[in-house]
């Protein structure tokens, strides 16, 4: 019979924050598969735990997984560890998990802490809707353009993960592609001793990161949704009318003056050309191939 895959969340920080069932299972199963043996060797150590460990990292993920499902079938039970929180949340363990559940190999969670869920439950932001984004790209070109696909994002809070020595130019990237006023919270150092929250648009949290002589510690950053677009006004239609002729005669393109008419109210630039159609038989004649 084959063994089980648990998947085992760990603190973020604070060791009191590791569950009874985490520490008994790390007990009893054959082997910890972990990121950084020297890491987590703090931890079983604290809890006077000697199970074998063996590395698993995104370096050798590949090479190991075979090992390890080998073992999970030959009716081994195996513990998979980050380094701090739950196991492939931005961390490895994705191949081994989705190999055992491929073969029929049992998986089951242990839960426990994650930074991402720890900084959402305090941050003070929308909880109802979010969307876990992992680390941004560290080039610029790409974090930005990644930025601008959440620009209109509505409804959802964002959660990322971000390094120290990256935050300052990820919150420049901010403020420029989602706008000086959106509402960020910071989380730094989650529930260790110097853990903070830092709140307000990115600019200000920029300042104050660039006061200091240095940043240290895991940060998680969290974006406010996009504030909701303002009402769009009903216009009747000979106010759409009067607004196309307008642009026209201000010189823009009888085609540019339906498309941001119909922009402005919220409307397909069909219905606003079927008012313009409908205002004559004669203007009819005169603006046939509008849509061409």
């Amino acid at each position: 019979m084959p063994g089980t895959l648990y998947v085992v969340a760990t603190p973020i920080g604070n060791l009191e924050d590791m569950t009874f069932r985490a520490v008994r299972t790390l007990k009893e199963v054959a082997l910890i598969a972990c990121e950084d043996t020297r890491q987590t060797r703090k931890l079983t150590g604290h809890f006077a735990i000697a199970t074998r460990l063996m590395s698993y990292h995104e370096h050798n993920e590949r090479d190991r997984t075979a090992e390890l499902v080998a073992m999970l079938e030959s009716g081994d039970s195996i513990a998979l560890v980050s380094d701090a929180g739950t196991p492939l949340i931005s961390d490895p363990g994705f191949t081994l998990v989705s190999a055992a559940v491929e073969r029929g190999i049992r998986v089951v969670p242990i839960p426990g802490a994650s930074a991402a869920m720890t900084a959402l439950s305090a941050a003070g932001l929308a909880t109802d809707a979010f969307r876990f984004v992992g680390f941004l790209p560290p080039k610029t070109s790409q974090r930005r353009k990644e930025l601008e696909a959440w620009k209109e994002l509505r409804g959802e809070t964002v959660i990322l993960y971000e390094a120290p020595h990256r935050i300052a130019a990820t919150l420049a990237d901010i403020a420029d592609v989602l706008g000086p006023e959106r509402r960020l919270v910071l989380g730094r150092e989650l529930t260790k001793l110097h853990e903070e929250f830092l709140r307000g648009p990115a600019r200000e949290i920029q300042a104050e990161l660039e006061r200091r002589p240095s940043v240290k510690g895991e940060i998680t950053l969290l974006i406010a949704p996009a504030p909701e677009s303002a009402p769009v006004e009903p216009a009747s239609e000979s106010e759409l009318r009067a607004q196309v002729e307008a642009a026209v005669a201000s010189g823009v393109s009888k085609m540019d003056a339906i498309k941001q008419v119909a922009a402005r109210h919220g409307l397909g630039k069909r219905e606003v050309y079927r008012v313009m159609e409908a205002d004559g038989p004669e203007k009819k004649n005169s603006r046939q191939g509008w849509l061409a």
